[in-house]
């Protein structure tokens, strides 16, 4: 095997694990800890859930934290607020 190869195999084998740990954590998240990080989605429909599926899934390791720590988003202090 060439070691171009390796690289990619590597590359693609590690960019799928991320993507599975990323959409298992974000079917739990979307259910059950969004409301805990974002007490904006209190209450919310499962069509929000859905909507955000992807987006949980690509930046987990943010969530992941946020989650942990319990840390609410920022308030954003601008004219449009």
């Amino acid at each position: 095997m060439a070691t171009f190869e390796i690289l990619v195999r590597t590359f693609v084998f590690c960019f799928t694990a991320y993507a599975a740990i990323g959409f298992l954590f974000a079917s739990i998240f979307v259910f059950r800890g969004v409301q805990q990080v974002d007490s904006e989605a209190q209450g919310s429909g499962d069509g929000f859930r859905l909507l955000i599926l992807p987006g949980v899934a690509a930046f987990w390791p943010m969530f992941l934290r946020r989650w942990v720590r319990g840390i609410q988003p920022p308030i954003e202090r601008n004219p449009h607020r």
